[in-house]
């Protein structure tokens, strides 16, 4: 026996590192193309005006120091020995480290949070035992609202930072490689730019097919790049400058200050550019693992780079000029024989860099729309196995747009790395900011360890972020500009739904009113299930009184609907729905909260309306069986989570399959008398579009009153289901101040029409939407 446990546990353990390698070697593809790719514009970059290359070499074996150390420090000392451990349930980026923060003290912003969400498996763990330090930041965190807001703001900016290297990055990537042609043609002014937008508007028109169909090929072009650059750094030491690795020495970074000095500082900002594509080791977390992002960059990336750079000082340490005219780049260390091969590879792995972070920004946009932080766009899904790959079209030809813009702007790999390096950097100092707090409220650490990760890491970055914001006018304007841009969208629509969210949450409906109208609410109730979707939590929003009013039938049974989003990446799907009762059973009115991580993907409406009536009626059994006598039955905000899909009181069965083995005796047509009558008159062509129909099995031990309350149920599934939403005008109140009116009537409602609708996002067929409108004066 003891020898098969130990052959299970060997081959479980040879399975689980092959698993392991696997994803190291698909993350070649997926994370570090970005980081791959920065050899071909680095050392251009840096000698494109401010410092020029001496006989002596001291500007190259200065530069190749600097660069040496700086990918040594910051991907590997920071992003994979510390940052990357501070994942939220397997999920990095800047979002996972808010989300951290929210959850281990009470600075979320989020409209609707209740304390039912802190129960999910994804949102505790055991936590150490809490240091005082931890204590006191964490009150004073907690304390000050406006540092609630601070945390937002630093958090949006690396994001909009993020979608401003989504910009940038596919620009400098191609035309970088592209470039190349200034060696091997003779007119290649005339073609660069042209070549770089014509690939530029490839990539982008190909994002609508998703990264799954040409994801396969991402590694092995990945890897024959490293592959390639590694092989010609290691021939270019070995033929032109074997001592070159002398330059590893510290010293040289400060002869090289001390040689070129504010020329040397000002350079720096092109120095950067070599950990391009770093943060996209902890952004992409979710879709690997820790330790296969840990083997891909210390045992391939990280030497590949180290010898292509090598590579590069080492030529241009025995090549000072050419022609009488200094040649600073990728391509003039390429053996001549070589360079078009070179070239082809460059340009597809330039794709491939570009491609990992058009996919980041689609990601982190969806991320900001679900915690409220930007306005509402479609996302399509372009995998069913991949819940992570996403296309926004929007997005993307916005993107393209300001691409091409940038590209045919600058013209020179200068500019455009100024520019990129400014984005890079500043999300890299946010990571270093929000890190911080981590170290001391998550891993509850000492305030010293977080102070020294600061000032180890923070002002390597803030070195390299002056001298890329001293370049404001030579391009470093751009991610500035496009930050403030989003900055202000995100600002925008996050305080127009608070004030909504506010709004609704003072003009509630009280019970006593709902009581009053007695079981019918007044008004006729008809066959059917109507979804009456709010941002309510608890209580009953101010617009369905504006429904009773204004609607002379209603459906018999009503389900107040909140969608929201909570601060963990994923939720279970067994946790997702809250289900609750409004009022007296015979009411017939539910209320349903569905909650969604910020990465989930939404369910379509088919499966959420059988996901909805499986778990209320799972919850009308536990009702009465958790009931006890001194319930009063009508108690708004008494929740309990039910897990789906239950198929144990409620089956159902396809339209194509044998009914007769179900007892259909009970179970009515679909009848011309629900809600649609009143507003559609094609409600037939709905109920033939209905995949499933509910029935309930004979079970003798179950309750009457259970029984007729779950029958009731099916049978209003089978009349038809009705989506109910406001259609809603905000408004700033008379006596507001100007500011708050330019955002409100002005920039809000730009927003507003010019973004997807609320029944588009929730993907409501448009035959089951009824739609009332309501002015909301904040």
């Amino acid at each position: 026996m003891d020898l098969e446990a130990r052959a299970s546990n060997h081959v479980k353990e040879k399975e689980s590192w092959k698993t392991v390698l696997i994803l190291a070697y698909q993350s070649l593809g997926v994370v570090y193309g970005d980081l791959s790719i920065s050899p071909l514009y680095v050392y251009k970059s840096t000698f494109a005006g401010d410092i020029q290359h001496s006989e002596t070499n001291e500007e190259i074996y200065g530069v190749l120091s600097f660069v040496f150390w700086t990918l040594t420090l910051i991907p590997l000392f920071k992003y994979v020995f510390i940052v990357l451990r501070a994942d939220d349930n397997g999920e990095g980026g800047t979002f996972a480290l808010y989300s951290l923060l929210c959850r281990h003290a009470k600075i979320s912003l989020l409209p609707n949070i209740q304390v039912a969400d802190e129960e999910l498996s994804t949102y505790n763990w055991e936590d150490p035992p809490k240091t005082m330090t931890g204590s006191r930041v964490r009150n004073v965190l907690e304390k000050h609202k406006i540092l609630h807001t601070v945390l937002l703001v630093v958090t949006l900016i690396g994001t909009c930072m993020v979608i401003g290297d989504g910009v940038l990055t596919p620009a400098i990537s191609v035309f970088s490689a592209v470039s190349g042609l200034e060696l091997s043609m003779s007119h290649h002014e005339y073609a660069v730019v042209p070549i770089t937008c014509l690939i530029l508007v490839g990539l982008f028109a190909l994002q609508h097919y998703g990264t799954h169909r040409v994801g396969f090929m991402f590694a092995p072009i990945v890897v024959t790049w490293l592959l390639c650059i590694s092989a010609i750094g290691l021939y270019n030491i070995i033929h032109w400058n074997p001592h070159v690795y002398q330059a590893f020495n510290p010293y040289y970074m400060y002869k090289f200050l001390k040689k070129t000095q504010r020329g040397g500082w000002m350079s720096l900002g092109g120095i950067l550019l070599c950990i391009t594509g770093s943060e996209a080791m902890f952004a992409d977390l979710g879709h690997f693992t820790q330790l296969s992002i840990k083997i891909a960059f210390t045992s391939i990336v990280y030497p590949a780079l180290i010898l292509a750079y090598m590579g590069q000082a080492a030529y241009l340490s025995r090549h000072h000029t050419i022609g009488g005219n200094y040649q600073i780049g990728f391509y003039v260390s390429v053996p001549e024989i070589l360079r078009w091969p070179v070239l082809g590879i460059a340009i597809l792995a330039s794709v491939v860099g570009s491609q990992a972070i058009i996919t980041g920004t689609f990601s982190i946009i969806k991320q900001c729309s679900a915690l409220g932080c930007f306005p509402r766009v479609k996302v399509v899904h372009t995998s069913n196995k991949i819940c992570g790959q996403i296309y926004i079209p929007e997005i993307n030809w916005i993107l393209m747009t300001l691409c091409l813009a940038v590209t045919v702007g600058f013209r020179d790999t200068k500019r455009l790395g100024n520019a990129s390096g400014l984005a890079v950097i500043t999300v890299m100092l946010v990571t270093t900011c929000l890190m911080s707090l981590v170290i001391v409220l998550c891993w509850h650490k000492s305030a010293l360890l977080a102070l020294c990760f600061i000032f180890c890491f923070g002002s390597i970055e803030a070195l390299y972020f002056s001298a890329s914001l001293i370049k404001f006018l030579e391009g470093a304007w751009v991610p500035l500009v496009l930050a403030l841009i989003f900055m202000f969208v995100m600002y925008v629509w996050h305080y127009g739904t608070i004030k909504k969210y506010e709004f609704d949450l003072q003009n509630k409906v009280s019970m006593k009113w709902l009581l009053g109208l007695g079981p019918s609410l007044g008004i006729v109730r008809v066959p059917g299930i109507g979804l009456i979707h709010t941002e309510l939590v608890s209580g009953i929003p101010a617009i369905f009184s504006h429904f009773v009013t204004n609607l002379p039938a209603f459906h018999q049974v009503l389900v107040f609907v909140c969608i929201k989003s909570v601060t963990v990446p994923y939720v279970q799907p067994e946790e997702r729905y809250l289900i609750g009762r409004v009022g007296p059973k015979e009411y017939r009115l539910y209320r349903c909260i569905v909650r969604y991580g910020y990465r989930d993907a939404h369910i379509d409406d088919h499966e959420f309306e059988s996901q909805l009536v499986f778990s209320i009626g799972e919850f009308i059994r536990s009702e009465k069986k958790n009931s006890s006598p001194c319930d009063d039955g009508f108690q708004d905000g008494k929740m309990a989570v039910i897990g789906t899909p239950v198929g144990e009181h409620i089956r159902n069965y396809d339209e194509d399959e044998d009914m007769q083995s179900a007892s259909t005796s009970n179970i009515r047509s679909p009848v011309i008398h629900s809600i649609h009558d009143l507003v559609e008159s094609s409600a037939p062509q709905m109920a033939r579009r209905k995949k499933v129909r509910f029935v309930l099995p004979n079970s003798p031990e179950m309750d009457r009153s259970v029984r007729d309350e779950l029958q009731e149920l099916c049978e209003a599934k089978e009349s038809g289901t009705a989506f109910i939403l406001g259609h809603s005008y905000v408004k700033a109140k008379k006596g507001s101040s100007f500011l708050k009116k330019f955002i409100i009537n002005v920039a809000y409602d730009f927003l507003r029409k010019n973004c997807r609708g609320p029944s588009t996002a929730l993907n409501v067929p448009h035959i089951s939407l009824l739609e009332v409108g309501m002015v909301y004066r904040v």
